[in-house]
């Protein structure tokens, strides 16, 4: 079975490369020919892992190719992916569906023969009717249906994630269309993987809610910091307790500067806009979008806390740009908030992220990037860890130490045992725990002291 599939970004370029790994030929379109030609020399323009082995083993094998011609691509296939981008709206936050209705007109002009129309993309309740009335509208001779199938892949494990997906979920309305949907997920059905059939509304509706309730997961427990914070409690102790409950479960319930991404910020926001505009307010996650809004500067007011109440003329030296380990992703990352607003408040920052540091330049070129970590910590008044990549879970924290103008850690991520950094003399501020006992304050500590008592 041929798939062609529009769209070579994240959502689009993972699943066609995963769908030619179940064996079948597919063809990946984008109108971007830089992209295009990248992908036909091998290089991978986004970063997750294992994605390039899978792309160069598929494309070796002819059953993976890129091209800019859709009709090309389209020619023989039974299946068309539209996989484009679906970025908040100016104004109102709504999905901005430009480039789905586009897809839409340029899928209608090529169709020859009976097609199943897939909306791959994040979308609206309402979307896959409408392009349907698009493609009917522009070609009314197109044989074709409709189907609704979400992605749930998570930045840094889709892989996984699409070769081992806890659900399936599929909106169709006709056997024809379910027979082609089930011919594509057979892989799937031998693992046991549950299929999830549903109509066009629903499908749709499924992908936000889900998404829309693991953000709000985030922002309690963010809130539950907080209390614990007040109160002397534990928030890793606390989320154990409440994630041994089967009904609530142990994932995202971990403390942290706010949720980010390409989803979870656009996802909620048009969820939002969606439950208003068909009276429905959904209040709960109107709070969540607020609350995570908010939690970046509560975090900006933690690190200039952590250095005596201001940040002027101060260096500090942050570890982990992206809005989570194993992407290169910067969208809506905390790290947008957070460090400028240090830098207008007069702090000079220095920074490293793994894979992260190019596309975090694009954003924020008045930082000093380093290619180590280490040497974006030198000199630092205070490190602040954002991102909780792996490779910063072993750091020599006796080394950094001596690296560091001041002994001061702001953990955002909690990867450390505030017991443990405090024994090494650090001062060490952390997330919804009991703070240990701080250590005597180092020599450099005291020079500053003194100077400040002089004046």
């Amino acid at each position: 079975m041929k798939i062609a599939v529009i769209g070579s970004g994240y959502v689009g370029l993972v699943s066609g490369a995963c769908f030619s790994e179940f064996g079948f030929e597919v063809v990946c379109v984008d109108q971007d020919a830089t992209k295009i030609a990248q992908l036909n020399d091998g290089k991978i323009p986004i970063y997750e892992p294992e994605l390039d082995t899978l792309v160069k083993n598929n494309a070796a094998r002819k059953r993976l190719s890129f091209t800019t011609d859709l009709s090309a691509a389209m020619a023989g296939a039974a299946a068309v992916f539209i996989a484009v981008g679906t970025p908040s709206r100016r104004g109102d936050g709504h999905a901005d569906l430009s480039y789905v209705y586009a897809a839409a007109k340029s899928i209608a002009r090529e169709i020859r023969g009976y097609t199943v129309v897939v909306t791959k993309s994040t979308v609206p309740v309402g979307t896959g009717r409408e392009v349907g009335r698009i493609i009917r509208e522009t070609n009314p001779n197109a044989d074709f249906d409709m189907v609704s199938n979400p992605e749930f892949l998570r930045e840094g494990s889709a892989i996984g994630d699409f070769m081992r997906p806890d659900r399936v979920v599929i909106g169709c309305e006709s056997d024809r269309a379910r027979d082609v949907m089930r011919q594509l997920y057979r892989p799937l059905f031998l693992i046991e993987t549950p299929i999830l059939f549903t109509n066009l509304e629903t499908s749709e509706l499924i992908k936000y809610a889900a998404n829309a309730f693991l953000a709000m997961k985030i922002s309690y427990i963010n809130q539950v910091s907080d209390l614990c914070d007040k109160v002397g409690a534990d928030v890793h102790d606390v989320a154990r307790g409440m994630g041994l409950d089967g009904r609530i479960g142990p994932k995202f319930l971990h403390p942290g500067p706010g949720y980010g991404g390409s989803c979870f910020p656009k996802d909620t926001l048009a969820l939002v806009k969606t439950a208003r505009d068909a009276g429905a307010p959904i209040g709960l996650i109107e709070t969540t979008v607020e609350f995570n809004d908010s939690r970046k500067s509560q975090m900006v007011e933690r690190i200039v806390a952590a250095l005596g109440g201001t940040v002027t003329g101060k260096t500090v030296g942050v570890l982990g740009l992206t809005f989570k380990p194993n992407t290169d992703d910067m969208r809506d990352a905390p790290s947008l908030v957070i460090l400028p607003e240090l830098m207008k408040r007069g702090a000079k920052v220095q920074a490293h992220d793994p894979v992260g540091m190019e596309e975090a330049k694009k954003l924020m070129s008045d930082f000093s990037y380093y290619d180590d970590a280490y040497d974006a910590v030198a000199g630092a008044d205070v490190l602040v860890i954002l991102t909780e990549w792996n490779s910063y879970r072993a750091l020599d924290l006796k080394r950094i130490k001596s690296l560091m103008r001041s002994a001061n850690i702001v953990d955002l991520r909690n990867i450390y045992r505030p017991e443990e950094v405090v024994q090494l003399g650090y001062r060490y501020s952390s997330l919804g725990r009991p703070q240990a006992v701080e250590a005597e304050p180092s020599v450099i500590d005291l020079a500053e002291a003194r100077e400040a008592a002089a004046r």
